[in-house]
């Protein structure tokens, strides 16, 4: 294990799903960092880091949300965040601003701080003391993003391993997309629903009883889909099984109490 001295200070960047539907996941990750030796921290006015009007081709409106998002976390070590989709826009910032802004360089310091949590606890950290326990098999999908835009593949796994009683079963292609990607499933839903369904097919022949991702947008896809059919398996963020915050029902299933994971 590996404790910061001085403690690094982090900015969570929360992302929007996590706040709207499975704020679990924050204070999951918050916990992680914390037991890392980090002083975390939660700027009130960071906002949607602009992944959605990205992709539409708004690039002005996209570089006023990057404007917002880079005042918000102006003097933190780093930004750490439970989703390499957004930490992937974050990173995307500099692309955004001509050389003679002066939010250029700003936009550049930042995606050299900007971190998906378990590439952050493994690669900067080296941090490998997880206290939690998991009776039973899981499978991962590696999200379209984390893998291609950060390099997050073998992170999670490497502290899921610290876990015992924790069986990782891999699923046939784990590092194809699930369908998801954010307006991708609204312009080819048909596309979308046979690529979700190739994935819960997936997962569903390793036997696995929980499917674990680090990417909210995609594990709200496949729990939807796996719901339909009938499936048993959980739907987890990586995070929650990590941190130990497992008592709370899975990903599409009923709503709850946040008071009863703090």
């Amino acid at each position: 294990m590996t404790l910061t001295n001085p403690p690094h200070r982090v900015g969570l960047f929360v992302t929007c799903l996590v706040d709207m539907f499975r704020p679990s996941i924050g204070f999951a990750t918050v916990k992680l960092l914390e037991q890392a030796g980090c002083i975390v921290e939660v700027p009130d006015t960071q906002t949607c880091c602009g992944q959605p009007s990205f992709n539409s081709g708004d690039r002005s409106s996209t570089a006023e949300i990057a404007k917002n998002v880079i005042d918000a976390f102006d003097g933190f070590e780093y930004i750490v965040g439970p989703s390499g989709s957004c930490i992937g826009m974050l990173r995307q910032y500099p692309e955004l601003f001509s050389d003679n802004d002066p939010y250029k360089a700003r936009a550049e310091t930042l995606a050299t701080r900007a971190y998906e949590i378990t590439s952050f606890l493994t690669d900067i950290l080296s941090f490998d003391q997880i206290i939690a326990d998991y009776q039973g098999s899981i499978t991962y999908h590696d999200s379209c993003a984390g893998l291609r835009e950060l390099g997050v593949k073998n992170q999670p796994r490497q502290l899921l391993g610290k876990i015992d009683n924790l069986d990782i079963k891999e699923m046939n292609e784990a590092e194809t997309c699930c369908g998801f990607g954010g307006t991708f499933c609204i312009k080819y839903p048909d596309i979308s629903n046979r690529m979700v369904s190739n994935k819960s097919s997936n997962a569903e022949d390793t036997g696995a009883k929980t499917l674990l991702g680090g990417d909210l947008g995609c594990l709200l896809n496949m729990a939807g889909k796996l719901k339909r059919e009938g499936s048993t398996i959980e739907v987890r963020h990586v995070v929650e099984v990590l941190a130990n915050m497992t008592q709370a029902p899975a990903i599409g299933e009923a709503q709850y109490d946040l008071a009863n994971e703090l």
